[in-house]
């Protein structure tokens, strides 16, 4: 399945057709600043798809344990979900993702299906992954091959639901939004690559699909990662001036994203990947708060 990135704006990007993994699409989409692939998925990794937020594990205190990343272990509860243990996705061959090819990472990544062809349940965010550009995704992958392998068995997740047979359709190829159009650049690192939608967005009732109608309206319960069994309740980050953050000036949106710490100085809850996205480049952030005023006012839902 081909597509292009759908903006959030209610328009479709224009489609270039081209093969997936091809050396010309992957040189034609480089920045200007000629950001290599490894370069571009370590960053994604380690700030803006905040790779670690679910795959390190936390100590007591909800932090993340250094010399850990993204060796797995991280423990939650998901409502209607079951106990979720994130997996090891270092290239440990025992106990990671050693064995997979980068190909089948990227499958992994946007399609939900394991080597084996297994699904990978939630709280992955495939409604999101499935529109990682192909620079990107691949970007992704090649770096998770190059991190420091970490020994480290995880017990397997409990899942209480029936896992879907497909995530949908399976994606072989989407677009990249050009990075000077701040406003559809902004859409695509707060949609698949921040997924700050999946988290932002109330679910369907009855399913575990994005109600998109109220996308960014907050509302939908989540829990602090490495913290079994604690609810918080996402916030409405729509431009309305009383329910949202319609009153925030860019830099109190800054300060929250990137230290967690609202305009009234209290803190976020660690559900919130601040520690990953203080190292969100300043015209990436600058992108998805120009993009963010823009969306559609929505109230909280008493």
């Amino acid at each position: 399945m081909r597509r292009s990135f759908p903006a959030l704006l209610g328009t479709t990007l224009p489609a270039v057709v081209a093969i997936f993994a091809a050396a010309t699409l992957l040189a034609a989409q480089t920045p200007a600043s000629a950001e290599t692939l490894l370069e571009r998925g370590g960053y994604l990794t380690k700030s803006v798809a905040a790779c670690g937020r679910c795959h390190t594990p936390r100590d007591g205190n909800s932090n993340p344990i250094a010399g850990m990343e993204l060796a797995g272990g991280a423990e939650f509860t998901e409502p209607g979900t079951g106990h979720v243990v994130a997996p090891n996705i270092t290239p440990d061959r025992e106990t990671g993702i050693g064995r997979w090819t980068q190909a089948q990472i990227v499958n992994a990544i946007r399609n939900g299906v394991r080597p084996d062809g297994t699904i990978i349940g939630p709280p992955m965010p495939f409604s999101a992954y499935d529109d990682l550009s192909d620079r990107d995704v691949t970007a992704i992958a090649a770096y998770l091959r190059t991190v420091k392998p970490i020994r480290h068995a995880v017990p397997k997740s409990q899942y209480t639901m029936t896992l879907p047979t497909s995530h949908g359709p399976t994606v072989t190829h989407v677009e990249e939004p050009r990075h000077d159009d701040r406003i559809a650049y902004g859409a695509y690192l707060a949609g698949p690559v921040a997924h700050c939608i999946g988290c932002h967005t109330p679910l369907r009732e009855g399913g575990q699909q994005l109600d998109r109608k109220r996308a960014f309206s907050g509302g939908r319960q989540l829990h602090p990662y490495g913290q079994p069994g604690v609810l918080v309740m996402s916030r409405n980050v729509t431009p309305d001036p009383e329910d949202g953050v319609g009153k925030w000036s860019d830099a109190e949106i800054k300060r929250a994203t990137t230290a967690g710490i609202r305009p009234d100085g209290t803190r976020l809850s660690p559900a919130m990947p601040y520690p990953w996205y203080k190292g969100l480049r300043a015209a990436d952030l600058d992108a998805m708060i120009a993009y963010l005023r823009t969306v559609p006012p929505q109230k909280n839902v008493e």
